[in-house]
């Protein structure tokens, strides 16, 4: 899947959770995303957040490579746990992009961890979203959303611009650590599948996602493009992804990096087994 930068794909009605979420497409191969965004990026003058439309063609940048791009591997983040098995395949699959001839340096981009930012911007939208319903229609909502609305009442309009000004720190910092690659890669979960039905391994509320996503939001709150591939899977046939983020504005480079890694790789096409009809 791919997360273009923000306003790059115009999006109507506009997100109760503002300029944190992004619209971008799923697809089973890069090229397919390559040719939605094509289509899925055209100007919309209904979202006054969408970006200038450009004429771009995803598609021909596909196909380049990846010989000669400056590109930052950071494990962890600095700051995150990561299950040994998805820390192997990942940086199993960022060696196949230096085989390819990208310049590859292991390096941190110098962040805490935002998630206090993220959940007061996110928690923030989700009052907005359903705080206001009356109590008979908050009975139907799920118990862990309730709560997370329920969390949000607390968040005063101080906490609020506070969060506000951190990020806006941190898309700077990012800009700045992005002056020196192309793109940043990292694992894009910590931690392997857990059990369909729960929002976290332990079950344990809405809130504690935030916790199993910690590659995923801090790029969300810069706005920077950024892509999930496939790079294997785990002794119990669990699936890893490598995540790639790229500069501002630079969705091409993200599809053209996962596209470099898709071809020298073989695992789009391995499929699931599929249970025989009696």
């Amino acid at each position: 899947g791919l997360k273009p930068s923000f306003g790059r794909v115009p999006a109507w009605p506009l997100s109760p959770f503002g300029t944190v979420a992004h619209v971008g497409p799923m697809t089973r191969h890069v090229r397919d995303s390559a040719l939605m965004m094509n289509v899925i990026s055209q100007p919309d003058s209904r979202d006054w957040h969408s970006l200038p439309y450009d004429g771009r063609d995803y598609l021909k940048k596909l196909g380049k490579g990846v010989n000669g791009l400056r590109i930052a591997f950071s494990p962890r983040l600095g700051y995150v746990d990561v299950d040994p098995e998805i820390a192997r395949l990942v940086a199993k699959a960022v060696r196949v992009l230096a085989s390819l001839g990208a310049h590859v340096e292991e390096v941190d981009p110098g962040f805490e961890d935002p998630g206090p930012c993220f959940r007061t911007l996110w928690w923030s939208g989700a009052r907005t979203l359903l705080g206001r319903l009356p109590p008979e229609k908050k009975k139907l909502l799920d118990p862990a959303l309730a709560d997370v609305v329920e969390q949000s009442m607390a968040i005063s309009l101080d906490d609020y611009l506070d969060a506000v000004k951190a990020r806006g720190a941190l898309g700077t910092h990012m800009r700045k650590f992005m002056e020196s690659y192309d793109l940043l890669l990292t694992p894009t979960l910590p931690i392997t599948a857990f059990e369909a039905g729960r929002l976290a391994p332990q079950n344990d509320g809405m809130g504690k996602w935030v916790h199993w996503t910690p590659f995923s939001y801090p790029f969300n709150l810069t706005q920077q493009p950024a892509a999930s591939v496939p790079c294997g899977f785990t002794k119990a046939g669990l699936p890893a992804g490598l995540h790639v983020i790229g500069r501002m504005f630079d969705d091409a480079t993200v599809l053209r990096a996962c596209e470099a890694y898709e071809e020298a790789t073989d695992w789009m096409k391995r499929k699931p087994p599929l249970a025989q009809a009696a």
